[in-house]
């Protein structure tokens, strides 16, 4: 996967003046966002690069995470890898979302009976990260690694984010969101009116192929909303087109994929997202 580098606008720009914004703690994160699950290590200018930050900046957070345990590079000739102490961090921070290992059979069991890719995604700043996935036993599925982010706009995933927020969320995610990807806020109303209206009619939102950020993959999204967490998180399926036309999403796979949702909502004892939205 491509390096690209970080938005800081993200990190920095949006809090400038606020006293209690800490932009080391800020950059030290950044530092460790940059990593992908496919990296081999990487080096200080590496990061940089992918990162926005001055070299010199990043040795100094890479020394401090390496005396910490959030980095490492024994053996690996001064490229950093993530170290334990985050690893272990990462674990708290499963074990704490319940949904997870609860939804985890029955997200194998949609893979497995649809023969797509199921993946879990949050957002993370300006893009949606996947977090899990769940691949098909026995079937070749696209390649898309935890860690992997995609756009908002143009992705079923990102369009069923925008529908499960509520409208303070929404007009507070949207001003966020503005100018990434050439995303407007108007634009993100009108993709979360037609998303949240493919929610209440057929259960599950898919991207139109027009705006669809990828050629290569097809998508079906349902939102998920768990009282552990502030936002809604997006369960996906997807394969190549070839594999997953858009009239099979429809009628198979958007289905099935709704129906495992509110597997987990009855599991978990959450509402479904469109009674919580209000």
């Amino acid at each position: 996967m491509s390096s690209v580098k970080q938005d800081k606008k993200g990190l920095e720009s949006d809090h400038q003046g606020d006293r209690r914004f800490a932009t080391t703690l800020a950059r030290g994160l950044s530092v460790l966002r940059a990593f992908r699950a496919s990296d081999d290590g990487l080096g200080n200018q590496e990061i940089a690069e992918r990162t926005g930050l001055p070299k010199s900046t990043v040795s100094r957070l890479t020394f401090t995470l390496q005396a910490l345990g959030y980095l490492t590079h024994e053996g690996r000739r001064d490229r950093y890898r993530l170290g334990p102490s985050l690893l272990a961090l990462g674990n708290v921070a499963t074990a704490s979302m319940s949904f997870v290992e609860v939804g985890s059979p029955i997200m194998q069991n949609l893979a497995n009976e649809t023969g797509t890719l199921v993946v879990l995604a949050v957002r993370d700043e300006r893009k949606l990260l996947l977090v899990k996935t769940w691949r098909p036993r026995g079937v070749s599925s696209i390649w898309l690694e935890t860690g992997h982010r995609i756009p908002v706009k143009g992705s079923s995933s990102g369009h069923a984010l925008l529908a499960a927020l509520s409208d303070s969320e929404f007009e507070e995610v949207a001003a966020y969101l503005e100018g990434e990807n050439g995303l407007t806020i108007d634009m993100a109303r009108t993709l979360r009116n037609e998303a949240y209206a493919d929610l209440v009619s057929v259960g599950h939102v898919i991207a139109q192929p027009e705006i669809r950020f990828a050629a290569t993959v097809n998508a079906v999204a349902v939102p998920f909303r768990s009282y552990e967490l502030t936002e809604p998180v997006i369960f996906t399926c997807g394969a190549l087109p070839k594999d997953l036309t858009d009239a099979r999403m429809q009628e198979e796979v958007g289905p099935k994929l709704r129906a495992a949702v509110r597997e987990l909502e009855r599991a978990t004892g959450q509402s479904p997202v469109l009674a919580q939205r209000g």
